[in-house]
Parts: structure tokens; C-alpha cells; sequence
């Protein structure tokens, strides 16, 4: 097909945007430019300029809100929860089982990654460094070990998958302009593949540094130890006692009925889930409002209408702090699909497809092998991710595996390999510029060691993961 200034100008505004990230600068500025650029070169007038870029962001906020909801949701339950004490006596118990380094390790593991797959792992870091990663550190596990299982479990492996909360896949799916139960499915198997691997080749590489439970602390894990705040248990009422106890074990076992309805009416024989699109996180997100409200009253029923109108505040103050910068990025890149554009450009008929047109005219030139694209994915998501926030390239990585689609790889699964490299590097485990900050400063670690630790397991992860998606998916 023949290209028009449009489409080269949505090319260079996209290598602009890849070169920003490379660069770890935000790509707000030039997303908004290109956005207005394109639009008005395409329509040829500068008013319907200053309208489509208007219409780029509306549009992306429709299609993104049910995320910030879920997100929301999700943090204003935590906080009503540490109102009350539940978070604590929720994973509190979880120290019995550290009876040495080893099983401590694993044992970090599976509780972050629990967690994390409902709250998100920053939200829940604070609360499982103060209680879990000491007591790991006391059984022999050195704190930066610690770190690293934090780091693959929350930021890593559930982070990528998002299955429960499903932020990721549903921008990666909306810009690929497909269901996100179909990025979710693959994101999770891709997840774990990638995460298991991580968390044995770590396990190999640091096993001779695990301490005997009686051994003495060394002088870096007696440091990290005394620069970890610990929770302790803050005097309650007998009244906000029995109801925190309650809500410790009412909430994880809410949610983890959420799961098995969901796991159960997907694997029925015949049956659709009835959670096709985003209705398994509405599902969570409506479960959540519920128990937010019951935990609220059981606070402070005289205060409870003030309660969760701030604990909700708050979640949504969170939830744009996170997501609010995706939004125009989403708009510049819906408007290089041709289900988006129409919308913002103000055509009703016809609508360009920017970036399909300009993958399309490559394809010729390029070898049409599989692998090849999954591995050109798996590096556009780690140059995404190379900003530090991990979501703000799944856009990019969405419409891209829309346009590069072919018969041998579909459109879910490469836009799970981005999504898998965009969050693995950005959300949390292989740059120090980002929320892998917290964890650091929580296991009183030096977060630049932490990224050398990180480093090995989680490539190797990614590059057998992506070998498997290639082949088995």
C-alpha cells in the first residue's frame, strides 16, 4: 500500500517515543506532540488538531478506567484492612514456617506472590518487608537473598500476569484489539515460567550464602536487620481485636473463593466463564467494594461514611499516581489503530490504521519466522520497560503485536511476550529506577546490587519463556 506524510510522521513520533524510554525520560510530551501533529496533518485543519488530541486521551480514559476502579478498590480495602490490624494477622502466622533460610526463601516467595496478585506488589511491600523478611533474615536467608525473592515474586512474576487485578493484560489486549482473558491465559503461563526459572537459577547461584539458624548475623545482614522497621502489634480494643481477626481470615478467604469460582467456570467443558473481557476483574473489583464496606463499618460504624469516602480517595489518588500517564500514551497509539482512530479523528468510515499500515508495508523485507518476532517483541518490552514504570509500554507493545500477527503467531501471544518484558524490567527487577527502589531501602539493601543479583535469572526466565511461547502456545 502507499503511505502518506501521516503514516511516516506516526513512525518517527514512535521512534521518538522508543528512544525517550531508552533514555529513561517520560514520554508524556512527545506522545501529546505526535498525537496533535498526526491529526492535524491527516484531517489538514489545526482545529481538528487541538480536537483529536482532546479525543485521543477521552478515548483511552473510557477504554482505561475500569482499571483505575479495580485499582482503587483494591488499595482502599488494603487500607481499611491496616485500620483495623488484619493486614498483620493475615501473614503474621506465615513466620512459623521459617524454621531455616532455605525454607524461608521459597516461603517469601509464595506469600509475596499471593499478595501481590491481589494488592499489587507495592502496596504490600511495606507490609511484608516490616514482618516477613526479618524473621527470614533471623533463619539464616541473607537480606539481600530476601530482596531478590521479594523482587521476582511481586514485581516480577505476579506483577507480568496481573491475573487477578488484570492492568496489564487489559492494556496490552485493548491496544492489541483483543480480549484480555486471552493476554491474561498466556501472560500467566508465561509468568510462571519465567518466574520459576528466576527463582531456581537465584536459588542455585545464592544457595552457599544462606546462613544455619544459629549461626551468627553478618555485618550486612545485621545492618539491613537493624534498618528494617518492624511492625508491631498496636494496642487495640477488645471491639477493633475480634474484628480484626475476623477480617484476617474473612478477606483471604473471600478471595480465594473469587479464584476458585473463576478457575472453576472457566475449565467447565462448554460453558463460557462469564468473565469473558474485563468481567473477572469486575468480579473482583465488585468482591472487594463488599468487604471494603464491611471492614469500614466494623471500624468505626459512627465514622464510617467518612472512612471510605477517604479510603477511596486515596485509591484513586494511588491508581492515577501509577496510571495517569498511561492515558496518553494509550491516545497516540489508539490513534495508530484503525478501531480506535475513527473516534478521534471524527471519521466515521474508513478509519487509518496508522500502525498496522506502516508493519504491513515491512513485512516483504522482513524474514517471516516466529521466532524472530516473538524475540523482536521480548526486546521492544525490555526497551519499554527501560523507563522504570513497566505499564507505560504496554500500548506500544499491544498495537504492536496486533500489526505483526501472522499465521504462526497470533496477536495474545506476542502481546504477552511484551507485556512479560515490558513489567520484568520495568516493573521491578532489573532497573534501579524503579519500584525496586522500595524494596532495597525496605530490606536495607543496596538496590544496585539487587539489580546484579536480579540480573542472570530473570534474562534466562525471559528467554526460555519466550522460546516456550513460541512453540507450545
Amino acid at each position: 500500500m502507499e503511505l502518506t506524510i501521516s503514516h511516516w510522521l506516526y513512525g518517527i513520533f514512535t521512534l521518538i517515543i522508543i528512544l525517550t524510554m531508552i533514555f529513561r525520560k517520560g514520554v508524556v510530551l512527545p506522545t501529546l506532540l505526535g498525537t496533535f501533529v498526526i491529526a492535524w496533518v491527516y484531517k489538514g485543519s489545526v482545529i481538528d488538531g487541538f480536537t483529536s488530541i482532546f479525543n485521543a486521551n477521552l478515548v483511552a480514559a473510557k477504554e482505561l478506567f475500569n482499571i483505575f476502579l479495580i485499582i482503587t478498590f483494591m488499595l482502599a480495602l488494603l487500607h481499611s484492612l491496616r485500620d483495623l490490624g488484619a493486614d498483620r494477622r493475615m501473614i503474621q502466622p506465615i513466620e512459623k514456617f521459617m524454621v531455616n533460610g532455605h525454607v524461608s526463601y521459597f516461603v517469601l516467595i509464595g506469600v509475596t506472590y499471593v499478595i501481590s496478585l491481589f494488592f499489587w506488589p507495592t502496596p504490600a511491600v511495606p507490609l511484608i518487608c516490616a514482618l516477613l523478611v526479618p524473621a527470614a533474615v533471623r533463619a539464616g536467608l541473607p537480606a539481600i537473598t530476601a530482596a531478590v525473592a521479594v523482587a521476582i515474586a511481586g514485581q516480577g512474576m505476579a506483577l507480568s500476569s496481573d491475573y487477578i487485578v488484570q492492568v496489564a493484560p487489559g492494556l496490552s489486549a485493548t491496544s492489541a484489539g483483543i480480549s484480555p482473558v486471552v493476554v491474561a491465559d498466556k501472560a500467566l503461563v508465561l509468568s510462571l515460567i519465567t518466574g520459576g526459572i528466576a527463582i531456581i537459577v537465584a536459588y542455585l547461584l545464592y544457595r552457599k550464602s544462606i546462613r544455619s539458624k544459629d549461626d551468627p548475623l553478618n555485618e550486612k545482614d545485621l545492618q539491613a536487620l537493624q534498618s528494617v522497621k518492624e511492625t508491631e502489634n498496636k494496642p487495640h480494643s477488645a471491639h477493633l481485636s475480634t474484628w480484626s481477626k475476623v477480617f484476617a481470615i474473612l478477606v483471604p478467604v473471600a478471595l480465594l473463593g473469587v479464584v476458585i469460582y473463576m478457575m472453576y467456570t472457566k475449565l467447565q467443558v462448554g460453558r463460557m466463564s462469564g468473565f469473558e473481557g474485563g468481567d473477572g476483574a469486575a468480579f473482583v473489583g465488585g468482591v472487594a467494594v463488599i468487604l471494603l464496606l464491611l471492614s469500614t463499618v466494623a471500624f468505626g460504624k459512627q465514622h464510617a461514611l467518612d472512612y471510605i469516602t477517604n479510603h477511596i480517595t486515596d485509591g484513586f489518588v494511588f491508581a492515577f499516581r501509577a496510571m495517569g500517564p498511561v492515558i496518553p500514551i494509550a491516545g497516540f497509539f489508539f490513534l495508530g489503530s484503525a478501531d480506535f482512530s475513527g473516534s478521534i479523528l471524527g471519521i466515521e468510515e474508513n478509519a487509518p490504521g496508522l500502525l498496522f499500515d506502516l508493519v504491513q508495508s515491512t513485512q516483504e523485507f522482513l524474514p517471516q519466522s516466529a521466532l524472530l518476532v516473538a524475540f523482536s517483541m521480548l526486546i521492544i518490552g525490555v526497551i519499554t520497560g527501560l523507563d522504570g514504570s513497566g505499564f507505560s509500554g504496554l500500548p506500544l507493545t499491544g498495537s504492536l503485536a496486533a500489526a505483526l500477527e501472522t499465521s504462526s503467531i497470533d496477536a495474545g501471544t506476542l502481546a504477552a511476550i511484551g507485556q512479560m518484558g515490558s513489567i520484568w524490567t520495568g516493573g521491578g527487577t532489573l532497573v534501579a529506577w524503579s519500584s525496586l527502589i522500595a524494596i532495597a531501602g525496605f530490606c536495607g539493601v543496596s538496590v544496585m546490587e539487587l539489580v546484579r543479583k536480579n540480573f542472570i535469572p530473570v534474562i534466562l526466565g525471559l528467554l526460555i519463556a519466550t522460546i516456550f511461547a513460541v512453540y507450545f502456545l
